[in-house]
């Protein structure tokens, strides 16, 4: 089987729920990181074989987005593209998608995008097409209702969203809010230091966002890092549940954003002069019971490690995408991970943001730069998915 090799992956800023990016819509978006990811690597765009695009929140307003950012972004007619859903887990399934196409013969050469404008997420309702002629009609927050309805009722009960199912983990292992308080100030610091270093500029594409009276501001820099975050600032904020420990300050944010690479064979690689950063050595998905959705990347890596031969230990870099604090630190503690020091490194979800169709790409694209910095061989990525899955991914560096 071949080798599937990433090559230039790259990421807009992550803008705030409502905030810097919030007019900029997720096809615009899309489309503006494909070109990056071209401009980067010079290469002919009829030489792509497909596009793959990770959004969790789609819209009729950009139907498919694989096939509308690829024609918003001027790809050649002949390119196809095709959408996907996982979840919190889309961006990276789309690179893994792609690594199929690849490994198998089918491709050469596969534009990969994730993107989330979460500002831009629409209110719905189910009651127009027959059902009211008269009357009033709900309107549903197709945010929130995608998350009360990750899992069928019928078989689960309800469960009123992801905060829930975190303090499930919360309580299972004994995490408390000092605890998950503590990793969150840690997410924070690592991001706003990774700035402070540059260690975020060869992976960042900065953004013209148009204002009001035909101004452009452009957006270089994530929006929703606390760089002053402490104990005593997170400590005094609301539960999100009566009696629990998430709170706004130690879960991940809402937020938009893209990230996108290139996912090649090594002889398209070699005819185009490129430089691959890694190979896809492995993955695996698992799924686990919908209220502990968080707990997905154990029984993923159990099953990638089993594969793969190798263990935690020769995994120079892991990253756990933070939905929540607690969460992260009940699959740690499940690992019985107890040292940090190579676990996300960069900050996540706490404090970079959670664009849920972006972030898996995003999370790639930050652990390959850091990987090359290192000159580390492995780097393991993992995320939890709403409705009860993990997923987890080996990088080898080349």
């Amino acid at each position: 089987m071949k080798d599937a090799l990433i090559v230039s992956p790259l990421r807009t800023p992550i803008g705030k729920f409502g905030g810097a990016l919030a007019s900029l819509t997720a096809d615009h978006l899309a489309a503006t990181i494909m070109r990056s990811v071209l401009d980067r690597t010079d290469i002919d765009p009829a030489s792509l074989d497909e596009v793959v695009v990770a959004q969790s929140y789609a819209s009729s307003e950009a139907p498919c987005m694989g096939r509308y950012a690829a024609l918003l972004a001027d790809l050649p007619l002949q390119v196809p593209g095709y959408s996907l859903d996982r979840r919190c887990g889309s961006g990276l399934q789309a690179v893994i998608n792609a690594a199929m196409q690849v490994q198998t013969g089918h491709a050469e050469a596969v534009m990969v995008v994730g993107v989330e404008s979460m500002s831009n997420i629409e209110y719905y309702s189910t009651d127009m097409r027959w059902g009211s002629r008269a009357g009033s009609v709900k309107l549903h927050d197709r945010l929130e209702r995608g998350r009360e309805r990750s899992q069928p009722e019928s078989r689960f009960g309800r469960i009123s969203g992801m905060p829930e199912t975190a303090e499930n983990l919360a309580r299972d292992y004994a995490i408390t809010r000092e605890d998950a308080d503590q990793f969150a100030v840690r997410s924070h610091l690592n991001a706003a230091r990774a700035w402070q270093e540059g260690r975020f500029a060869n992976e960042v594409v900065p953004l013209d966002v148009p204002r009001k009276r035909g101004a452009i501001e452009q957006v270089a820099v994530d929006e929703g890092i606390r760089a002053d975050a402490s104990l005593e600032s997170l400590a005094g904020l609301r539960p999100l549940l009566p009696n629990g420990i998430c709170t706004a300050g130690n879960s991940s944010q809402q937020n938009d954003a893209a990230a996108g690479c290139l996912v090649v064979s090594a002889d398209y690689a070699s005819r185009h002069g490129l430089r691959p950063l890694a190979r896809l050595a492995d993955w695996a998905a698992a799924g686990c019971d919908p209220s502990r959705m968080g707990i997905g990347p154990v029984p993923a890596v159990a099953r990638l490690l089993q594969r793969t031969g190798l263990n935690l230990a020769d995994m120079d870099l892991i990253e756990v995408n933070e939905a929540f604090a607690a969460q992260a630190l009940a699959v740690l503690r499940a690992w019985q991970l107890e040292d940090f020091e190579r676990v996300n490194v960069n900050g996540s979800g706490i404090s970079l943001g959670h664009p849920i169709g972006a972030t898996g790409i995003r999370i790639m694209t930050t652990l390959l730069h850091e990987m090359q910095r290192r000159n580390a061989r492995y780097g393991l990525e993992t995320m939890c998915i709403g409705g009860g899955q993990g997923l987890a991914a080996i990088f080898e560096h080349l």
